[in-house]
């Protein structure tokens, strides 16, 4: 579904278009600094019974400016604060996939998809404390460091929690490699 035509659904199902919702969205204080997309997310649930997908794109006419206040580089913007002694291991993490074929970055508000071509093979997300590295294989067991995705993200199958930047290891790697291979 295109993005227009989430728009046009919205309009269809509520007889408001993004204008109207900014209006309302201000009205309740949605737009001011600090509140968090989820919040949005929810009052257009709540107030309007929206999906996900639908909510997401009337956020996305909401806040076009907060979006590109964040950073020019979207990739950056995952790296800021607390989290940005992460950057070396990532740009570590992607040179060495690199090595497999060329690899794009598509990254998101939440994670940093990792794509072969269109197909996504992998997706890091950074916290303060850790690189959580997902991972698609379909197939492959879980191993003691390699854990099952279950409901952390349901694009990938596999999960690594990377606390150090030594674990960025030939067993990742190898992982990666193989999911880059089945896409």
């Amino acid at each position: 579904m295109s993005f227009q035509a989430y728009l046009d659904t919205v309009k269809k199902q509520t007889g408001m278009d993004p204008a109207d919702f900014r209006a309302a969205a201000e009205a309740k204080g949605l737009l001011a600094d600090g509140v968090k997309t989820g919040e949005i997310v929810a009052w257009l649930a709540a107030d309007y019974e929206l999906g996900r997908g639908h909510a997401m794109a009337i956020v996305a006419t909401l806040k076009p400016t907060r979006a590109a206040d964040k950073s020019d580089d979207p990739v950056a913007a995952h790296f800021t604060g607390a989290k940005s002694h992460w950057r070396a291991t990532f740009d570590r993490l992607v040179s060495s996939a690199g090595e497999f074929g060329p690899v794009a970055l598509a990254p998101t508000n939440s994670y940093i998809g990792l794509t072969k071509g269109r197909a996504k093979f992998a997706i890091v997300a950074v916290t303060a404390d850790r690189l959580d590295v997902g991972i698609k294989l379909k197939g492959a067991e879980p191993t003691h460091r390699i854990e099952a995705a279950g409901s952390w993200n349901s694009m990938v199958t596999h999960r690594v929690r990377i606390t150090d930047p030594a674990q960025l290891d030939d067993e990742l790697l190898d992982w990666l490699r193989r999911a880059y291979e089945a896409v």
